[in-house]
């Protein structure tokens, strides 16, 4: 490039919302992060407010950017904005007027599993996961807006009256913060969020009419489909420091953090360690079913190109176990020092903790399971329990990277990670001594607000191909080595498995439909 140039995102999770501004090379000259309240009405439910999430998008847009200014650049210099957001996570409105009708139904809430229950019996059930690529049960979009239906009158009335809208976060966002050249409100989404809400059919990439009805939702007013990276579809910023700055790229939090690490090729696989954790390997530009317990998802798009498909892994619990030892146990006090307390004992000296909170996500799925932790004797000290938390983590990793060597026919040389617990050395290297292969961190780890920055800069043209890439990201990576034998995986991970079999069955179906009714 002849002029140095700049990318931002808007990067929208689970716990917090960030705005980054990055630099030619991928590194951040600029960033705001703002923590918002999670909302526990019942046990198993989570919840946003919208408008919270709408607030600290702007108001980390506007830090980030007077950081931006005071070291002499201007809103002019940066080309392009990307958005990248928490999947899954539902809110209805009504069109009419703007506003938001129920507090956002977050990812990994449980509350519809009897609905699941309800939809798995109907005709045309066993058809879903080919069609979608995703399993029926409380994860996708579609059972949190069909549950808000069943409990929220003014959405059931904007509904019947034909006006209600829904989208995932990055529609939410796009509605609130962005306007299309002739000011107009956008209700747009792009095919990695859309691939999340079960409506959408994983082959012609289109809201299915079928999955529609199947779900009860025939007249819910659904975002437009685009491309992840688009130079016209999710319009400009509409006020602040940045207005008149083009949104260019979109992108579901977990396909972003493929792009960031630039995991473009087939074969090539990033796991993320967030709230929960989750594993993206790309399959190519075919969309793979899986037959061992993973979901089908979009990777990435860009206009006019075919779409790139992912067999994807989806841990329910992972940074959000450590964050439940500080805040409701208070074994730690920081969540940075699970590392080095994991690290003080050679092993987690029979404790085992299934972290179930909400059930089991990939490759299980097992909706009557709850949180337990096995194996705890005299002998145990919270060095141990710490150690199981992070191991509950990297075993489930390992339980995802053999489902996709079972799909692909391909054995996974190198995992790449990313995300918060990737930050400590001691989870790494637990992670590398369960699963038996090299683990690679970059330097940068915020891969998730960089995907959504590359996928802005291809649609504003600030990059053209991967190759104009080779420099993004690129240094300071390291690896860790696997420490153990065939033979201590093998053990270590048959006790993970036999724990897993002995949480089942924890919730029976009175207790479900009392808890989440």
């Amino acid at each position: 490039m002849a002029t140095k140039r700049f990318t931002a995102a808007i990067d929208q999770g689970t716990t917090s919302t960030r705005f980054f501004i990055f630099d030619d090379k991928g590194e951040p000259v600029a960033k705001h992060q703002e923590e918002f309240k999670q909302l526990y009405p019942h046990a198993g439910w989570i919840e946003h407010d919208p408008s919270v999430l709408v607030a600290s998008a702007r108001s980390c847009i506007d830090q980030a950017t007077a950081k931006f200014l005071e070291l002499g650049h201007k809103p002019e210099d940066i080309a392009a904005i990307g958005i990248t957001n928490q999947r899954e996570t539902s809110i209805v409105w009504d069109s009419r007027t703007g506003k938001a009708l129920h507090n956002a139904i977050v990812w990994c809430d449980s509350r519809t599993t009897h609905h699941v229950r309800h939809f798995k019996t109907k005709t045309g059930a066993d058809t879903i996961l080919q069609r979608t690529g995703l399993p029926l049960s409380t994860y996708p979009s579609a059972v949190k807006v069909k549950w808000i239906l069943d409990h929220c009158k003014p959405a059931r009335d904007a509904y019947d009256e034909g006006h209600l809208a829904f989208g995932t976060v990055d529609s939410w966002l796009l509605y609130n913060l962005a306007v299309g050249p002739d000011g107009e409100k956008l209700h747009v989404t792009d095919v990695t969020n859309a691939s999340r809400t079960q409506l959408m059919n994983i082959d012609t990439l289109e809201f299915d009419a079928s999955l529609l009805s199947f779900f009860e939702l025939d007249k819910l007013l659904l975002p437009r489909l685009a491309p992840s990276a688009d130079d016209s579809a999710y319009g400009a910023i509409a006020d602040g420091p940045l207005k008149g700055v083009r949104v260019t790229g979109c992108l579901g939090d977990q396909s972003a953090a493929l792009v960031g690490q630039k995991a473009f090729k087939e074969g090539m696989a990033k796991n993320t360690y967030g709230t929960g954790c989750f594993m993206l390997y790309n399959t190519g530009n075919k969309p793979v079913i899986s037959t061992n317990g993973l979901l089908t998802t979009i990777a990435f798009q860009w206009k006019d190109q075919k779409p790139v498909y992912a067999l994807e892994g989806s841990i329910a619990v992972a940074g959000s176990a450590v964050k439940f030892l500080r805040d409701n146990l208070g074994i730690i006090k920081e969540a940075h020092e699970i590392g080095p307390l994991a690290a003080k004992v050679p092993d987690s000296g029979g404790v085992v903790f299934v972290t179930a909170f909400g059930g089991l996500f990939a490759p299980y799925w097992i909706d009557d399971a709850q949180g337990t932790i096995f194996g705890i004797t005299h002998y145990t000290t919270r060095e141990h329990i710490c150690r199981a938390t992070v191991e509950a983590t990297c075993f489930q990793t390992k339980a995802i990277i053999d489902a996709m060597e079972k799909d692909s026919g391909i054995k996974l040389q190198t995992l790449a990670v990313d995300g918060g617990m990737s930050n400590s050395d001691e989870c790494m290297q637990l992670q590398a001594d369960i699963i038996g292969i090299n683990v690679d961190r970059p330097a940068i780890r915020e891969t998730t607000a960089l995907g959504a920055a590359i996928a802005a800069g291809f649609g504003a043209a600030v990059w053209h191909s991967f190759d104009d890439l080779k420099g993004v990201n690129a240094r300071n990576h390291r690896s860790f080595t696997t420490k153990t034998t065939q033979e201590q995986q093998d053990r270590r991970f048959n006790r993970w498995e036999k724990a897993v079999e002995m949480s089942k069955g924890w919730l029976t179906t009175e207790d479900i439909d009392r808890e989440y009714d």
